[in-house]
């Protein structure tokens, strides 16, 4: 118990802390972990982006076909026309 406060009233000091955040193996504890968080953020980055590529090709592809379909349905001849499947019309009959 008295250690720990000792310990405390130590560390609470800002000359110390100071001292401490200048010191060389303090500073390089913090390079490495910047240096670790900063690879594990891009490699997350990465990871959704490799999952969210293929789920954006789909929808690319969808939205062309409904697109290709929707012109389609546009284009298409008009009811009582000749198209294909509907023969030559009452002429060709005789």
């Amino acid at each position: 118990m008295v250690l720990r406060q000792f310990l405390h009233s130590l560390f609470n000091t800002p000359r110390l802390v100071e001292r401490l955040a200048e010191s060389r193996p303090i500073r390089r504890a913090a390079q490495l972990t910047a240096l670790a968080l900063l690879r594990a953020q891009l490699g997350a980055r990465g990871a959704t982006r490799s999952l969210r590529g293929p789920a954006e090709r789909a929808a690319r592809f969808g939205a062309a076909l409904a697109r290709e379909l929707r012109r389609g349905l546009r284009e298409r001849p008009a009811a009582g026309k000749e198209g294909p499947g509907r023969g030559r019309g009452p002429e060709a009959r005789r």
